[in-house]
């Protein structure tokens, strides 16, 4: 399966007209893009972001971030701000938010005993990708069973991130057969610009099935996986996501999430650790402070500086 993998990439790389399918996603940070392929997450492969010790809130916040970077262009003018697929929608303005939601965190609190819809073909319902990029979707594949005490996604910490709520298309299954079911039939059907989901298990097949639709398809798909269920897999890169300190105005209010990272794999790359920021009105990854400025972090700058390079 491996094989076959690496001879369609090596055929898409020969074929007339692939330029724009070799293009990778670079996080726009030389120290995170230099330990990459190609300077950037390939965009026909599968990602794993894997979540700390209590990290789920902080590895969704990640996800967030890139999938914004990705279609960050404004909407046209005129397009509704609910996300929705097929003849399923849902306004994200109605979903309830947590009673106490930490500052950043893109989840609500669950609703228990929602209906979950039965499933339907992604073809009839999805667009297909605007060749401008104006009115490209992000399909996200979000199990009801998955979250457990963390709710659903939470539209204010969404926009927060950057996200464009128009750009959204959310789809919630029941059982782990239909989130596969969906995941694949988003990438086969090549109509969103990128594909981010939960799958609390994946076994080594399952993930060489995925990876091949992402490459065939040439999309990225970003999976997040419960650490506590961690297979071997053919994912291209595979991310651990911590909680850090957000950075802070002087008035104490939250400016920018934080993160610490660490690229456990990536194929053909270096693995590496970082703590970074995102900015979410320029859409930009940096390096927090302390590791960007050594000097203002006296005694530790060495080995901060150590931590933000490649291995």
């Amino acid at each position: 399966m491996h094989n076959r993998a690496a001879v369609l990439q090596k055929l898409r790389r020969l074929l007339p007209g692939a330029a724009d399918e070799r293009k990778t996603l670079p996080f726009g940070l030389a120290a995170l893009d230099s330990c990459l392929p190609a300077g950037g997450l390939a965009r026909g492969a599968l990602h794993e972001i894997v979540p700390a010790p209590h990290g789920i809130p902080a590895a969704f916040g990640f996800i967030a971030a890139i999938l914004s970077r990705i279609v960050f262009s404004p909407p046209p003018c005129g397009e509704g701000s609910g996300v929705g697929v097929g003849r399923w929608h849902l306004n994200v303005d109605a979903i309830a938010p947590p009673r106490h939601p930490p500052p950043g965190v893109p989840v609500a609190q669950a609703r228990r005993g929602d209906p979950s819809p039965p499933p339907t073909s992604l073809h009839s319902g999805a667009r297909k990708r605007d060749p401008g990029g104006g009115r490209e979707k992000i399909v996200f594949i979000l199990p009801t069973y998955g979250l457990g005490p963390y709710g659903r996604l939470h539209g204010h910490g969404l926009r927060a991130l950057g996200l464009d709520l128009s750009r959204l298309i959310l789809i919630e299954t029941a059982r782990r057969k239909d989130t596969l079911w969906a995941i694949e039939e988003a990438l086969h059907s090549g109509a969103p610009a990128t594909i981010a989901g939960i799958v609390d298990q994946l076994d080594l097949k399952t993930s060489q099935r995925l990876q091949l639709a992402a490459t065939d398809a040439g999309l990225p798909l970003f999976l997040l996986r419960p650490a506590q269920n961690l297979e071997s897999s053919a994912a291209s890169t595979r991310w651990r996501v911590g909680t850090a300190e957000a950075a802070r105005d002087r008035f104490g209010l939250i400016m920018r999430p934080r993160w610490h990272l660490r690229l456990e794999r990536a194929r053909n790359g270096r693995p590496g650790e970082w703590v970074v920021e995102y900015d979410h009105v320029a859409h930009r990854f940096s390096l927090a402070a302390a590791l960007a400025d050594p000097a203002r972090a006296r005694g530790t700058g060495e080995k901060a500086e150590r931590k933000s390079r490649c291995a």
